[in-house]
């Protein structure tokens, strides 16, 4: 009976040493202040984005308006911002001074011409020599031209539309004296009904684009360029798409850039001739590693994450080279597979205990869109 009795407390005192020991490496298994936080590993996706570029807008035919005879201006016809006709007259000149030489030329047409009359029935009758008529008659010629002349400038002071299109600004107002020497125009009409686009590319980003675009030439790698848009001064997108028509065949040596023009329709006149934007080039990138922009933090003009060793967090920087969709397409720093802390990077410090809780990229980035919706 004893025997039994001693058996019976061996085995409950063995009992209490094991549960004992069971929650000593429980304690130890679970670090202190060590605390569940989200990861997530880095991932490769195909990702679309676009590069952004200032633009400057310009009509699609831009004509500059200018005096062709010297005068002082009586009357502005037209206001900025209008639309015009071709042919329809904006500016009229003073023409008095031309009007007095015009009353001059004509008559020394009339007495050129006095000279003619007189001199042809005398040649008739072999009285005096042709040659004497013959000259005569050259006089009368270079008369009606100077006359024929005057009256072009008369009728060049008023100033006429070249296009369709909207009236630029009007610097110079009524009492401006104007000539044709003048530098700066007196306005400028431009025909909006489609617009282009100007911007440059450098050489290192034109040799990275296009050799992504199909076609073995660069006419036919630039017919191949998907539409863009336009990004508008107050951060909007343009209704409208456009085209990439033109790249030109040479790097400036000044820049070193190369210039493209895209044409954008604009119907509803919103675009106006030297108005500003910015570009957006679509581009797409295959196998690329990407990471939830939210799992990054900034130090110092540099961007690191917190990577995930041995349940530790250790801090690394990456280089990003682009940013879409709340993900970062990251170039250097990371691994695919990596496994880095996908919230909370405020909350931690290099060298925190964490207990890893695996998660989807996606429902970081989700969860971070619907915060901000």
């Amino acid at each position: 009976m004893r025997k039994q009795l001693l058996n019976v407390s061996l085995i409950l005192a063995s009992a209490a040493i094991l549960i004992s020991c069971g929650n000593s490496e429980a304690k130890q298994q679970a670090a202190p202040g060590a605390m569940p936080y989200p990861t997530v590993k880095v991932e490769k996706r195909s990702v679309k984005d676009h590069t952004s570029y200032p633009a400057s807008i310009e009509g699609i035919v831009n004509s500059k308006v200018r005096a062709k005879v010297s005068g002082y201006i009586q009357e502005v016809l037209v206001d900025e911002g209008e639309v015009v006709k071709k042919g329809q007259r904006m500016f009229r000149l003073e023409t008095q001074s031309l009007s007095q030489d015009a009353e001059a030329a004509k008559a020394r047409v009339n007495v050129a011409q006095v000279e003619v009359d007189k001199l042809k029935p005398l040649v008739e009758k072999d009285i005096i020599s042709p040659v004497q008529l013959e000259t005569a008659k050259a006089n009368l010629e270079q008369a009606k031209s100077t006359y024929r002349s005057i009256v072009a400038n008369i009728d060049y002071a008023n100033i006429k539309s070249p296009v369709n299109g909207v009236v630029g600004s009007i610097p110079f107002r009524k009492g401006n004296l104007v000539s044709p020497q003048d530098a700066q125009p007196l306005t400028t009409v431009s025909d909006i009904n489609e617009v282009y686009a100007y911007f440059s590319l450098n050489e290192k980003e034109l040799i990275s684009f296009m050799r992504n675009m199909k076609g073995n030439t660069l006419d036919e790698k630039a017919k191949n360029i998907p539409e863009v848009q336009l990004e508008l001064a107050d951060g909007s997108i343009y209704g409208h798409p456009g085209k990439i028509e033109t790249i030109t065949g040479e790097v400036n040596p000044n820049t070193g850039t190369v210039s493209f023009r895209a044409t954008f329709k604009n119907p509803e006149g919103l675009l106006r001739n030297g108005s500003s934007g910015k570009i957006l080039l679509p581009r797409h990138m295959d196998d690329a590693l990407v990471v939830p922009e939210l799992s990054t933090f900034e130090q110092q003009g540099k961007r690191f994450v917190y990577v995930v060793e041995n349940d530790s967090l250790v801090t690394k920087a990456i280089t990003s080279a682009a940013e879409t969709n709340g993900l970062l397409v990251i170039t250097e720093g990371l691994q695919e597979g990596d496994q880095i802390l996908a919230k909370g990077v405020s909350k931690v410090r290099p060298g925190t205990k964490i207990v890893p809780q695996p998660t989807s990229i996606d429902s970081i980035v989700n969860s971070f869109n619907k915060v901000f919706k």
